[in-house]
Order: structure tokens, then sequence, then C-alpha cells
């Protein structure tokens, strides 16, 4: 009997070592596209890698860069990734016209960054006095889409006032009766400190302009078999917001530039601020239900304003274009204390 119970110590003992030394359980890879060279605007998404938050929620994430010559969408619909950021609806409305079967599972930021930018001593002292100006500097995509809006909005505007922004701010630099398109967190920026002026800065998403923006996007198969994996990727996600903004960013922000190397601290600690100052991921819903929450009615508002402009076809199903099962929930709020 006593050998039976040695013999039994020595396994429990041998099996004790085995446990310990044995590897952890594999994290699931994740592969999430940005639709954009890296840049504070992602932080909090660079954070949650840097910080260990996205292992703890049992993830091995790597951020696949977008820019001027990435299709990150199209990697997605090839399933080469499993995430997307997507800018704003406007691409959520275009994906269900085309049957593109896609869903947004957070809205990172509450107000699109999209700004148009005049010089201070121009007289404009609200949004619609934005239509006085003869010229203002936009790209094709913003004619199209928030231009319409402006148009069937405001009084005033005008084709006539269109002229092509060509990434420089030069022209708009030059003539004094202008304005010019930007991302309030980037191009004002640059005018500041290549211009030397304190330009008047005009947020459309604060007269109306009311899309979600910098949302997690997935395929609905995709979301529909992997439910509790996107819940972790979107709660450490929403949590690498809340560090990123709140807490310690200097690993993020190197591996932001380790990325990007043309992205200069000032350009981060701009970008940062001015997200903090016009409430850009903190905002509306998200003070009372966390960052990435979105509200269904504040969606079809936006979807209406912008079939009434001209710029999407009526009739689309928006329930099928994003879900709110895995938002809402308050995670990561306490870290703002």
């Amino acid at each position: 009997m006593k050998r039976l119970v040695r013999f039994g110590l020595a396994v429990v003992a041998a099996s004790g070592i085995l446990a310990s030394t044995a590897p952890a359980f594999a994290l699931d890879e994740v592969k999430f596209g940005t639709n954009w060279l890296a840049q504070a605007e992602h932080g909090g998404f660079y954070q949650a890698v840097a910080d260990g938050t996205y292992e703890k929620y049992g993830l091995k994430v790597e951020i696949v860069q977008g820019g001027p010559q990435a299709a990150n969408r199209a990697l997605l619909m090839a399933d080469k990734i499993h995430f997307y950021m997507n800018g704003n609806l406007l691409g959520s409305f275009s994906a269900a016209e085309q049957g593109i079967p896609l869903v947004e599972v957070a809205a990172i930021f509450q107000k699109d960054p999209q700004v148009l930018i005049a010089h201070p001593d121009a007289g404009l002292e609200t949004f619609e006095d934005l239509a006085k100006l003869p010229t203002i500097f936009m790209g094709k995509d913003g004619f199209s889409t928030y231009f319409q809006w402006m148009k069937s909005s405001f009084s005033g505007f005008s084709d006539a006032q269109y002229k092509p922004y060509t990434f420089n701010p030069a022209p708009f630099l030059a003539d004094k009766q202008s304005a010019q398109q930007g991302y309030i967190t980037s191009e004002p920026y640059a005018i500041k400190t290549e211009g030397g002026i304190e330009p008047k800065l005009f947020l459309l998403a604060d007269s109306g302009f009311e899309t979600y923006s910098t949302t997690i996007e997935a395929k609905i198969d995709f979301v529909a078999e992997n439910k509790d994996l996107v819940q972790r990727f979107v709660d450490a996600s929403i949590i690498g917001w809340y560090n990123y903004l709140h807490g310690d960013n200097a690993a993020a922000n190197a591996a932001i530039k380790a990325d990007n190397p043309e992205m200069t601290d000032g350009q981060i600690a701009f970008s940062i601020a001015t997200m903090k100052d016009f409430g850009l991921v903190e905002s509306g819903v998200a003070l009372e239900k966390g960052i990435g929450c979105m509200k269904g009615e504040q969606i079809k508002s936006f979807y209406d304003k912008m079939v009434a402009a001209g710029v999407v076809q009526e009739g689309l199903d928006l329930s099928t274009l994003y879900t709110t099962e895995f938002v809402c929930k308050g995670v990561g709020m306490d870290l703002k204390n």
C-alpha cells in the first residue's frame, strides 16, 4: 500500500512539473486593418497592443496599416483580415447599396473629424457664414457627400464655390476669401505651423453632420460565428482608447511612429488634444454608456439627411448595417478617473 501511495504522489508531482512548464493557451490571432497611415486617430488600437490589453483578452492583434496603396476593406472581404476601421457611415451605406455583407460593431468616434477651415479675419462666425465665401477647396468625395448635405440643409451654398483640393494648403493660405476641407485633428496643425495663422474651424458634426466615425467593421457571417472573439476585440479596443486618452500613451505613440516614420511628436500631441477638446471620442451617448456606443436613432437621422441630399438611395434596411450587441456596456469608463 505504501508503495502505491508513493507512486501516486510521484505521478502527481510529475504532473505538477509538466503543468508548470507547459505553454499557455494559444492566443486568438486577429488582423485589424486601418484605413490610413498610422496616426494618433488610431491611438487606442495601438495602445491595446502596446500595453498588453489585447493579450489580456486572449488576442494576438496585428494592425495592418492603411494608406494610399492599401486595400484593407478588400482584404476584409477576402478574409485576409478580420476587422476593418471604417471611416464613417457613408461607407456603410455604400456597402449596403452594393449588397456587400458588412456590419459595424462599434463606433469609436462619436463625431466625424471632417472640418471646414477658414481664415480668422474673413468675418465668419457661424457654419452658415461659409456660404458667403466664393471658394471652398474640397476633394471629389467631399463634394459628392457632405457638400450635397450642406446645400440641402443650409441656404446659400452652391456648386460655383467648389474648387478641387489637392492636399496642399497653399491655395487656401493665398486666398483669404476661401475655405478648405480637412480633418480637425490634422490639417489645422499644418496651417498653424506652416502658414502661421490660427484658422477658424467649423466642425461639420457640430452643425448636423451626425455620422459616427472610426467604426469597427466586420463581415456579417464572421460576427455571427465568432461572437466571443468579437466581444473581446471590441472590449479590449475600447479599453485601449481610454488608456490612450487618459493614461500613459508613450509606447503606443512610439509604435505609431515606427509604422509611420513621417509622424511627428507635435502632430500626435495636437491630434490628441483636439480629439479631447472637440469630444470626437467622448461625447454624446459615449459619456453615459462608454466609448464605442451607437444609437439607432442617430444612425437613422443621419441616413435620412443623406437621402434628402441625394447622397444615398432610399429604402436601405439599416438594421443590417450595425449592431449594438457588443457596445454601450460602460466597459473601461472607470479608467478615465
